[in-house]
């Protein structure tokens, strides 16, 4: 059950709250299927210590998480994951073309915000806003 461990990485700078970087980045592991449903979130103690961030933040994060459906605790053995999300599995040929992209557009000098702008603006054009 362990064999999938979501590293979290926050960001002080975006401007997101670091309680919504933890539910977005457990959300896009499940997405991505690197978190499957009976995998085990890291412990409150695991994160603070990975990121230094205060305890109740990481608890706040798991709280939202339990509340969408996507992870339920158990007393005394942990946050599990009960549902996925998506189908865009971590090894998808679409996951290799867009790491090419990604390539290209650095090479091409284009910094990180950058390329998240177009291709955010490539996203908007071809999802439509109901199409959730």
């Amino acid at each position: 059950m362990l064999k999938n461990v979501v590293e979290y990485r926050i960001d002080r700078r975006s401007g997101v709250a670091t309680y919504l970087q933890i539910v977005q980045q457990t959300q896009q592991a499940l997405r991505l299927g690197l978190l499957e449903p009976g995998d085990k979130l890291p412990t409150a103690r695991e994160v603070v210590e990975a990121t230094a961030i205060n305890p109740n933040t990481v608890l706040k994060a798991y709280r939202e998480l339990e509340r969408e459906g996507l992870v339920e605790a158990r007393r005394g053995l942990g946050t599990f994951v009960r549902r996925t999300l998506g189908a865009a599995p971590a090894d998808s040929p679409l996951r290799a073309e867009l790491a090419d992209w990604a390539r290209r557009a650095h090479a091409a000098g284009l910094d990180r915000e950058d390329a998240a702008a177009l291709f955010g603006a490539v996203l908007d054009e071809n999802f439509p806003k109901g199409d959730q």
